[in-house]
């Protein structure tokens, strides 16, 4: 979850300060390609961090960590963008009223629940990829 929210978080901000060239802008027109990079750039710097001093991993272990971590920030966006399409598509700015402010409960879970299987996928997959069984 912190990958997705620090994507979030860099994305808007870089967004807003340097965004220039929309990313989707029939879909949602507040995303920008700047924005984009620039969560994918505080994703790197997490995960990175959190890599080295928190999980100590190193070499391949952290190559592969780095992939997974841009990875599931890609899909987390993907997650957003279907769940904009599809209110749009249904010509209407929010998905619920249940969290006023915040576009609704879909909202608050699209980028996660995108993320999420990849994520998942990829921990489980770190073992069997990098240290291959020698029996």
């Amino acid at each position: 979850m912190l990958i997705v929210w620090i994507a979030d978080v860099f994305a808007f901000f870089v967004g807003r300060a340097w965004g220039k060239r929309r990313l989707a802008p029939t879909i949602s027109p507040g995303k920008s390609v700047e924005g984009l990079l620039g969560g994918l750039a505080g994703v790197i710097v997490f995960a990175s961090v959190a890599g080295v001093w928190y999980l100590h991993l190193s070499g391949w272990m952290l190559l592969w960590w780095l992939i997974l971590a841009l990875i599931s920030a890609l899909f987390s966006v993907c997650g957003d963008l279907f769940e904009s399409r599809i209110k749009r598509r249904a010509g209407v700015k929010d998905s619920g009223n249940t969290l006023p402010g915040h576009g609704g409960v879909l909202d608050r879970i699209d980028s996660v629940s995108a993320a999420s299987p990849v994520f998942f996928i990829g921990v489980q997959a770190m073992p069997a990829l990098l240290m291959p069984n020698t029996t």
